[in-house]
């Protein structure tokens, strides 16, 4: 069986701090989103429009939802850094429950048993994933051959995205840009550990710089999914895709083509498979039984103007 040298442990608690401050770096660029789409008098779930990001620089709220999460993206990055990204990426969960918490205290709107169950799966599932994995995975050498692979699977991503987008901007369903944004950002993770990989084993070339550019195109069109999930959904809906499915993408992407899990045992693989199962059956049942899902800030009451 696979074990982490002593030090790669020390990822997870840095994984841990940055769950934190994405919880609370989405809490505060929800409610600034939703303050502009009502001062603009426009829904951005069609997409962001120049008034709309030109409020948006201007509102507090939002400035420090989005340095929290330039802060969380530090914290991940170091994580990632010292662990495998399958045992890292997946401890983002965390900030589902802080989210959850936040957001139904802030907006007044109790969450029933369902919704509740919901997030028991997903942080459940991402638990036991993750128990698994801290014991039976380890890093791998990250070779020119996984990198055009990863590179590959991303262009066909980055088109799905893309059309996505345009099939369906107008129609409000925050569960798909939910997902298009847990997707993206699993692979801007990957790339980001992919990266860290090429600069420890002393590689930085044109492989490794497209590497670079991929990531930031991702994360650039991520952000933009992300706040078109804030004006349909609720932040905690948002949140349980980006730390549900954006692990799943990356640890799946770790385990078939960077081969963290190259010696574990067929009981780990069965138990990825359930646990992950698990995790996406609560992030489903939170997008159906939500009681904010599908509602617009526009058409929610107004908060005070605490900002």
């Amino acid at each position: 069986m696979t074990t982490l040298d002593p030090k790669q442990f020390l990822g997870i608690p840095l994984a841990l701090v940055g769950a934190v401050l994405l919880a609370f770096g989405a809490q505060y660029q929800s409610r600034g989103l939703n303050k502009v789409e009502r001062i603009v008098g426009q829904s951005a779930g069609a997409g962001l429009s120049l008034k709309h990001i030109v409020s948006l620089l201007k509102r507090p709220s939002w400035v420090i939802g989005t340095s929290f999460l330039g802060l969380a993206v530090v914290f991940q990055i170091a994580s990632l850094s010292l662990s495998p990204i399958i045992i890292v990426q997946p401890i983002g969960v965390v900030g589902l429950v802080i989210t959850s918490i936040l957001n139904s205290r802030l907006s007044g709107v109790k969450l029933d048993k369902r919704v509740k169950s919901s997030i028991g799966l997903a942080v459940a599932g991402i638990v036991i994933f993750v128990t698994i994995a801290a014991f039976t995975t380890s890093d791998s050498v990250v070779t020119d051959g996984k990198l055009i692979v990863i590179l590959v699977a991303f262009a066909c991503v980055l088109a799905a995205a893309l059309l996505l987008f345009l099939l369906f901007r107008h129609s409000g369903i925050a569960l798909i840009y939910i997902v298009g944004a847990g997707v993206l950002y699993g692979f801007v993770a990957t790339f980001a550990k992919v990266v860290l990989g090429r600069l420890q084993q002393g590689e930085f070339e044109w492989l490794t710089w497209t590497c670079v550019a991929a990531l930031l195109v991702g994360a650039l069109l991520g952000m933009v999914f992300v706040q078109n999930a804030y004006s349909s959904g609720p932040p905690d809906l948002v949140v349980a895709g980006l730390t549900v499915i954006d692990p799943i993408v990356a640890v799946l992407i770790g385990i078939i083509v960077l081969g963290e899990a190259a010696g574990a045992p067929l009981w780990a693989v069965i138990g990825f498979v359930l646990s992950g199962a698990l995790a996406v059956t609560g992030v489903l049942g939170l997008a159906k039984y939500h009681p904010q899902t599908g509602s617009s800030a526009l058409e929610q009451a107004v908060e005070p103007n605490t900002d």
